[in-house]
């Protein structure tokens, strides 16, 4: 897919072409799944060849390694990581209630009752995201995580907002029966 206007469907993997899903909560499970510590690197692969591709087991293994950075390429829509450590700033979980608001002002619409919701669109939404709730507690969250002083108003907004402002800690949002049996279905060991 050569036309930069057109929202990729699939993904030409050694010249064969493999649809993909492109809702956006298609992607955001495999970001929530790849930032689980709980599961193994090989789990977390083979989430993101289960949610994205279609067909993953029409994929040649030859051709495993070009598939996984064409999968990063559109999840990253299209670009280049810079290389530098990021400081988390998000949860795509914890913050859908301050998230969906301010992505649907930049849209104009409940991405939330959207059927189906390309991730490029939404990612493109979500980096136009303005002044907002959501605006604030990532500022204040990048503000703490790099030391830096609060202004007064951002003190006072901290103090009644931890809720929103400071990550909650997960324990295992999956028990641990649960793990197990998806394991043993995909042939893991622990």
């Amino acid at each position: 897919m050569d036309d930069k206007w057109e929202l990729p469907e699939s993904i030409n993997i050694a010249g064969v072409e493999y649809r993909i899903r492109t809702d956006f909560r298609a992607v955001i499970d495999i970001l929530t799944a790849c930032s689980d510590p709980d599961l193994s690197e090989q789990e977390k692969l083979q989430i993101l060849f289960e949610i994205l591709y279609m067909d993953y087991r029409k994929i040649p293994y030859e051709h495993i390694q070009e598939a996984i950075q064409k999968a990063n390429d559109f999840i990253d829509f299209g670009v280049k990581d810079d290389g530098r450590s990021r400081v988390r700033l998000m949860d795509w979980d914890q913050d859908v209630p301050i998230l969906a608001p301010a992505v649907n002002k930049v849209l104009g619409q409940d991405v939330r009752s959207s059927k189906n919701l390309h991730w490029w669109t939404f990612i493109g939404a979500y980096m136009e995201v303005g002044d907002s709730l959501f605006s604030q507690v990532v500022n204040i969250r990048n503000k703490k995580a790099k030391g830096k002083k609060l202004e007064k108003w951002e003190q006072e907004f901290y103090k009644t907002n931890k809720h929103l402002v400071d990550f909650k800690t997960k324990e295992q949002h999956i028990p641990e029966e649960q793990k197990e049996e998806l394991r043993k279905l995909f042939g893991f060991k622990k």
